[in-house]
């Protein structure tokens, strides 16, 4: 089932909404906060897969062990595209700005799958090279 334009529009503002709210969460250094935009059953895709919201969060704290290696997350280029009521996919990129000593400017290309639950919109596979 495809959704109309309405439904279509609101399911992009509430996703770019995650999106924006995680980009804050992650500039503020709150790993926790920016881990809510993922479901519990999480699957990251990237030099290695990475299943549930443990292991992800193991992860992110891994690679990103401080405020400086975090550094100032933004997004852009985003493509939102429903999958009828419950699903949307998204492609964009990120990149982050950080110090030199803390591993210099980075980023690259993502694929999100979305789901949507009575906590929202929650991301369910997450593919970032």
């Amino acid at each position: 089932m495809v959704a109309g334009p309405a439904a279509a529009a609101s399911t992009e503002q509430e996703i770019r909404a995650v999106l924006e709210k995680q980009a804050v969460d992650w500039n503020r250094g709150d790993t926790a906060a920016f881990l809510e935009g993922y479901a519990p059953d999480t699957v990251f895709v990237g030099d290695k897969i990475t299943r549930g919201i443990g292991e992800v969060r193991a992860r992110y704290q891994q690679r990103y062990p401080t405020p400086a290696a975090m550094g100032r997350l933004t997004f852009s280029d985003l493509e939102i595209h429903p999958i009828g009521a419950d699903h949307a996919y998204v492609i964009g990129r990120w990149n982050l700005e950080r110090p030199k000593e803390a591993g210099g400017d980075t980023g690259g290309i993502y694929t999100l799958l979305f789901r949507k639950t009575s906590k929202g919109w929650k991301i369910i596979l997450d593919h970032t090279t």
